[in-house]
């Protein structure tokens, strides 16, 4: 079994590995830049060491992993191609991420355990949702965002880890109202901080669990129309909102105005064709905002139609795996815990991606694994760390199962 689980992860990797390899050895050239050939080495290497030591040692899914660090050696490509010091930050917020990866893996792994934390992650987590407002800047008309000795993070993306793990384990014990009394506290945070991007997430999120949980239609539908008339309120009172509705609508109308930023990424995603404008030969640079909430458009410019495709496959395939690991889990707890990671993870990414192709109205939301910034990439490894902590019971459940079963037949 080990070996045939270390044969697909090779020839998973492989492919990874040769793209970066060749992707930062042109960066290198087209300088020079010592630090990109350093790149070319390093990503891949960190590509399948990461990879091979989650399998042997946690027993992790091969092909989620595979998939998400694909996705982030991308952005680390692609960041450092629009900006080298963020490039090489990025680096650094991957190696946290993993960290806390592993470190949700081993939360579910031994939850049972650790369950007796779950009332001091859900009071850290709302304590955290509460200091923007207190100590909160304002960005992009929402003040989400704290800085602390010098260090600026978001503590609503922090916050997405506790939210999936604490609703899903009151969903499990039938704590209904106290579940939707977690989630009303944090809509409430995030709407008095106009952050309605992430809100939205939050308010899906919780909706989908609460409704597989209690298979009532009458929720769904009261959510739904709660939902309506959430994003109605949040337009009347927020000019912000409606300057992105009216930008949803027609772009054109103020192209070197407030449509100026979906403007530029229309723009670029147009003239990138179906094969794009080669790596370091475009203008992904002119878009704002490109390293965050416009890294889809980067590469898509550069990279082309059939890439840009290709990437939201990506995504669509880790969220249909992650239905998956929930459908085979073994736990009430463990299914709205995969099944809230998939949700949140496919949902935000749909957002930001619809937002930079004006299908649907730009909210501030990032990339998962892609976009630049700390907070963002630690929390989305976080989330596939509770992924990965439920497949991985999974495997556990299995193996036992088969060894009790092995019992069985030499007892008979």
């Amino acid at each position: 079994m080990r070996t045939r689980v270390q044969g697909d992860s090779r020839r998973l990797t492989l492919p990874g590995m040769l793209f970066f390899f060749l992707g930062f050895l042109l960066l290198g050239l087209q300088t020079p830049d010592y630090r990109a050939f350093m790149l070319a080495v390093l990503v891949p290497l960190a590509f399948y060491l990461v990879t091979a030591a989650l399998l042997r040692l946690l027993s992790a899914d091969r092909v989620l992993l595979c998939l998400v660090n694909f996705l982030c050696a991308l952005g680390i490509l692609a960041l450092y191609r629009l900006n080298p010091a963020r490039g090489l930050g990025q680096t650094f917020n991957y190696a946290v991420g993993l960290l806390g990866m592993v470190g949700c893996m081993l939360l579910v792994r031994f939850w049972q355990r650790f369950r007796w934390t779950l009332p001091l992650i859900a009071l850290a987590a709302l304590v955290l949702m509460a200091l923007p407002l207190m100590f909160g800047t304002v960005k992009n008309g929402a003040k989400a965002w704290v800085s602390l000795l010098g260090v600026s993070f978001q503590p609503s993306e922090i916050v997405k880890v506790a939210m999936v793990l604490v609703m899903a384990f009151l969903l499990s014990r039938r704590m209904v109202l106290l579940a939707l009394a977690f989630a009303g506290v944090c809509l409430g945070l995030l709407f008095l901080q106009r952050d309605l991007g992430t809100a939205l997430l939050y308010y899906a999120i919780s909706l989908v669990l609460v409704y597989v949980s209690t298979g009532s239609l009458t929720f769904l539908a009261l959510g739904t129309l709660g939902a309506g008339a959430g994003a109605v309120l949040g337009y009347q009172m927020n000019t912000y909102v409606q300057n992105r509705v009216s930008i949803w609508q027609n772009p054109w109308q103020d192209p070197y105005g407030i449509a100026w930023q979906v403007v530029q990424s229309l723009v670029a995603m147009v003239n990138a064709g179906p094969w794009g404008t080669g790596l370091g030969l475009g203008n992904a640079r002119t878009i704002p905002e490109v390293e965050t909430d416009f890294i889809f458009a980067a590469v898509f410019h550069e990279f082309g139609l059939v890439f840009g495709i290709l990437v939201i496959l990506i995504y669509l395939l880790i969220f249909l795996r992650g239905v998956g690991v929930a459908r085979r889990a073994r736990t009430r707890f463990h299914t709205l815990l995969a099944l809230g990671c998939s949700c949140f993870i496919a949902l935000q990414t749909f957002v930001i991606i619809g937002g930079n192709i004006n299908l649907i109205p730009l909210t501030g939301v990032t990339l998962p694994f892609m976009s630049y910034g700390g907070t963002s990439l630690v929390s989305s490894l976080c989330i596939m760390g509770l992924l990965q902590g439920v497949a991985n019971a999974n495997e556990h459940g299995l193996e036992e199962d088969q060894l009790m079963a092995l019992m069985g037949e030499e007892d008979g």
